[in-house]
């Protein structure tokens, strides 16, 4: 006769299995949307739309299946390991969520989806906002719902935004996006002010051939797999896959080669995250990422705090002339890798510093839009007045405005505070790991990156999802999650390129 602890070990590994396969459902469905947005012929959409539905649909049927609620309810008060317990409370979270909404739901929103990545491509090549206003109006009223399925008595928006950062919360989005606009304005506001001129080392165009050699270069010194990667093209650079099989691509920008090396190793970052995870644990929250605010501290670590400092420079210049044909110092690179731009319409191309005023502007309009607040058409002209408020300048076109990011695409609404969390938890990371690792900028001027992802793999990385997020900062640095590192940071490093 079986013990109750021989019941619930043989409970626990009947639902671990049937979650390592909503896992594989999941990243199938992963590689599915790479290749609609890197390989497949534009021709395609109308075949990929039911495949992704399809397994959009599938998956939800795993994570809301009977069986599924039926071990959850048995390992409810089962003598669980702290291994166990994460596990399982991580997939209550999800399954709770998703029985609260209709697989015909699931299946609408991910068909609408993939149908609207070419109305999107289109309507930015147009510029047409109006050609994208009814597709995006759709994926407005399916968040709605999707958001009044989960919880019809809760901001819609804090719904939308738990689906990537579960555990900080709203409030704490809202108040750090506050933090970084108060103190950024200001800080902006004296460098606008200053007689200083950083340095641009690029004249002309620099050939794509050339540029694409240059960030693989780059790739290679900071450690790639190339084993477990590749790198490619896409319209919106973006990474995605397993500690099997982590891609990242890219793109180039013909007058600006930087661009296409800080998207590169900004995406690179993200890959390294995916590639730390524990490989036995893969198919289980343990082998997965810890939300996309964690997962975003990895790419603004490595794109900001070794891609933009002068010991990476230091270390890199030869490389990028050899590779560019120009003839630039190393702090000549170095300042042109941090410039603060003063007329940037673009998000992905943004300075270190005005990026966030972008994300606010995103975070504000969004919020809106969910809460029905905001209508679709009105869009282009109050992104515009904010863009003109918060950073000096007021775009052209939709193109360069509100059609120029993928996330409203995907109905990805609530994502983009987890850019500026990201970023403050980067500089939270890199502040306890300079105080960790002896001569860690002698190590990046070196090229000596092992000592870094070392540090990343065992604070952050082969945790998984075990920890909430805040306990992950804490497990990691010793501290709850701060601004306090960031700002800090930025104000230190701005006002002595910029004198001011």
């Amino acid at each position: 006769m079986a013990t109750a602890s021989e019941d619930s070990e043989s409970t626990y590994e009947q639902f671990l299995d049937h979650v390592r396969r909503l896992h594989y459902v999941q990243d199938a469905g992963g590689v599915l949307n790479w290749d609609q947005q890197v390989m497949m012929p534009d021709a395609g959409t109308p075949a990929r739309a039911k495949q992704t539905s399809a397994v959009s649909t599938l998956h939800h049927e795993l994570l809301t299946d009977d069986d599924l609620a039926g071990w959850l309810d048995e390992l409810a008060d089962a003598d669980l390991d702290a291994e166990q317990a994460a596990v399982v409370r991580e997939v209550r979270r999800d399954h709770e969520r998703a029985t609260k909404v209709p697989a015909d739901l699931v299946e609408r929103l991910s068909e609408a989806s993939s149908n609207a990545l070419p109305v999107w491509k289109e309507a930015k090549a147009e510029d047409d906002f109006d050609a994208f206003a009814d597709t995006l109006e759709e994926l407005v009223e399916l968040r709605r719902e999707y958001a009044a399925a989960i919880d019809p008595d809760r901001d819609p928006y804090e719904v939308l935004f738990e689906e990537y950062e579960p555990y900080l919360g709203i409030d704490t989005a809202e108040e750090v996006l506050t933090d970084l606009r108060d103190a950024l304005v200001p800080l902006i506001d004296d460098i606008a002010d200053s007689d200083v001129t950083l340095a641009d080392p690029f004249e002309g165009t620099y050939d794509e051939d050339d540029q694409h050699a240059l960030v693989e270069a780059a790739l290679d010194d900071l450690g790639y797999d190339w084993d477990r990667g590749r790198l490619d093209t896409a319209p919106h650079p973006f990474s995605m896959g397993t500690q099997f099989d982590a891609r990242v691509t890219t793109r180039f920008t013909p007058d600006d080669p930087l661009d296409a090396l800080g998207s590169t190793i900004h995406e690179f970052g993200h890959a390294t995250y995916t590639l730390g995870l524990p490989q036995a644990e893969y198919g289980t929250p343990l082998g997965d990422n810890r939300d996309l605010s964690v997962h975003e501290s990895q790419s603004r670590f490595w794109e900001n705090h070794v891609g933009r400092s002068e010991p990476f420079w230091d270390f890199f210049a030869d490389t990028a002339n050899d590779h560019l044909g120009t003839d630039a110092s190393p702090r000549q690179f170095y300042e042109a890798a941090n410039e603060v731009y003063d007329d940037n319409r673009i998000r992905v191309e943004a300075d270190e510093l005005t990026y966030h005023m972008h994300i606010v502007l995103r975070f504000e309009i969004e919020r809106d839009l969910i809460r029905g607040d905001l209508d679709v058409a009105e869009v282009p002209r109050v992104w515009n007045d904010k863009m003109e408020e918060y950073l000096g300048v007021r775009p052209e076109t939709d193109a360069e405005g509100c059609l120029q990011d993928i996330h409203w695409t995907n109905g990805a609404f609530g994502y983009f505070p987890t850019y500026s969390l990201g970023s403050v938890l980067a500089a939270q990371f890199d502040h306890h790991a300079r105080q960790d690792i002896d001569g860690f900028d002698e190590h990046v001027r070196a090229g000596e990156f092992g000592p870094i992802h070392d540090w990343l793999t065992e604070r952050v990385h082969r945790h998984g999802a075990r920890y909430t997020t805040d306990d992950l900062v804490r497990e990691a640095t010793g501290e709850s999650f701060t601004a306090d590192h960031f700002l800090d940071y930025a104000d230190g490093k701005y006002r002595a390129l910029y004198d001011c």
